[in-house]
């Protein structure tokens, strides 16, 4: 590990009363520092206050003296692996990658190798953004193993902090295509009844509930309405095909698991979704039945991401095409039903 870096810094007048809060007003734009790093650094004991070590309680006032000890980028053992990798975009700062499905993003118990991660860091020679942890160089958001998709990594810290900022302000545009059991009419009594449900303009459907941890299995999330985390996914019919439809949804907040856990929730789980599709089947009639019963992943593809370039200030927008197994299954569902919208 390299030695630590050094940020100083006096309080401004008025303070907010959290010490975070306050500390991540007055610290120099330069610092590259989001409020919830803050935070990780305050809790490791690397925050002093007027050379004492500070605590998430402490009160700062106008003229205290700050300083942050940043630890130096540590080295990762994590194998660089020469895997293909899809790029749509790539810059001084961040790429944009394509994933396929079956891969994880970051190594993880079960998942030593063949992640993303891995590819990533033979694709850049070690080099990425650190601010994500040893074990998640560079990822500022990530999408299932096997969701096939769009994806943006940081290689700077200042991308890797300007791009969360976007994430945690909801402002990053997400959209997903999607194919479910059944079709979400609006015409329908249950789903009008069902709570944390609405329609908007457009026939447009939107879920907002709380997702936690599921109490029994904690593998899974699970739609609650007291605790967990806020979760709003929006979505629209975009074909009907007979006893499945394909959906388009756009996350408004990305929680673990957000769409799948809300099509579920919905009655419309996704096709070849493992852990929230149930035993449903398509009726044996359904044209594509057959592919539909044996397809092996959630029908799931991030197909769109959109986001301001945390340090040139443009306007990035990606678009990835449906991939061949989805593709495959959308058109061999195809005749039971017409396009709409």
């Amino acid at each position: 590990m390299s030695s630590d870096k050094r940020v100083t810094f006096t309080i401004a007048a008025d303070p907010p009363p959290r010490l975070d809060k306050a500390i991540a007003r007055d610290v120099p734009e330069a610092a590259h520092l989001s409020r919830s790093r803050l935070a990780r650094l305050i809790d490791e004991g690397r925050v002093t206050v007027n050379g004492a070590v500070a605590g998430l309680r402490d009160r700062l006032v106008e003229g205290d003296c700050v300083e942050v000890a940043v630890p130096g980028p540590t080295e990762t053992e994590i194998a660089a692996e020469a895997i293909p990798l899809t790029i749509l975009h790539e810059d001084d700062d961040l790429i944009v990658v394509d994933k396929p499905a079956g891969m994880v993003v970051h190594p993880a118990p079960g998942s030593p190798s063949g992640t993303l991660v891995n590819a990533l860091l033979h694709h850049f020679d070690g080099r990425l953004s650190g601010v994500g942890g040893a074990a998640r160089p560079g990822i500022v958001h990530r999408i299932d193993k096997d969701t096939s998709g769009l994806l943006v990594v940081a290689k700077s810290d200042a991308a890797h902090h300007g791009l969360a900022a976007q994430f945690e302000a909801h402002s990053v545009e997400r959209r997903y295509i999607a194919l479910c059991h059944g079709v979400p009419d609006p015409a329908d009594p249950r789903l009008r009844g069902l709570r944390g449900v609405s329609w908007e303009a457009g026939e447009v459907l939107k879920v907002t509930t709380r997702l936690a941890r599921h109490r029994t299995d904690r593998q899974r999330q699970a739609v609650c309405w007291e605790g967990g985390r806020h979760a709003i996914t929006r979505l629209r019919v975009l074909e009907r095909l007979g006893a499945a439809a394909l959906v388009e949804c756009w996350l408004e907040t990305g929680r673990t698991h957000q769409i799948r856990v809300h099509m579920a929730y919905l009655g419309h789980g996704l096709l070849g979704d493992p852990v929230y599709g149930g035993k449903r089947r398509m009726p044996g009639a359904q044209p594509g039945a057959a592919l539909a019963a044996g397809f092996g992943r959630q029908a799931l593809h991030a197909e769109t991401l959109g986001f301001t370039h945390p340090v040139t200030g443009a306007g990035l927008r990606f678009v990835s095409s449906l991939p061949a197994d989805m593709a495959a299954l959308r058109d061999g569902l195809r005749g039971g039903g017409a396009a709409v919208g």
